[in-house]
């Protein structure tokens, strides 16, 4: 198995795939911050959990993508001890520079995944904070 590979098309990959599915439920919910009633909602529960649904995408993807680049990191790392292993004069220099350049690829893929989409949920959350603070002033008003 050729660990660029596996680090180019699987780790890398694996992030840009992390990456637009957070990117998609992040406009599905900001369309439906838009258009959302408070009114129609019978409980305000109901209303957190249709104002929350799918946020745990977000998160989930925002807090493993590190964990996810670190893995393409450790793999270029492999990758360069491997190919000193097999040189006995000390290494071949390009094969060392291309395991410690796809090991900085993959870190920088996993903080390019995580940071926006932690920002995203950041900002989804206050969203819902904001709805939600609205519902319950309604509510208030209305057993006045």
């Amino acid at each position: 198995m050729n660990i660029k590979l596996v680090i180019d098309y699987g780790v890398i990959g694996l992030l840009a795939v992390m990456s637009v599915i957070a990117l998609a439920v992040a406009i599905e919910r900001i369309r439906f911050y838009k258009e959302v009633n408070p009114n129609d909602y019978s409980a305000i529960q109901l209303y957190e959990v249709a104002l929350t649904k799918h946020l745990h995408i977000i998160a989930t993807i925002g807090s493993n993508a590190p964990y996810v680049g670190l893995l393409g990191t450790v793999m270029g790392i492999m990758y360069t001890f491997v190919s000193l292993g097999e040189n006995s004069t000390g290494g071949n220099i390009p094969e060392i520079m291309t395991g410690l350049a796809l090991a900085l690829k993959a870190t920088a893929a996993g903080l390019l995944a995580a940071i926006p989409a932690m920002v995203i949920y950041n900002f989804l959350h206050r969203k819902v904070t904001e709805l939600m603070l609205i519902k319950e002033a309604m509510c208030e008003r209305e057993k006045l």
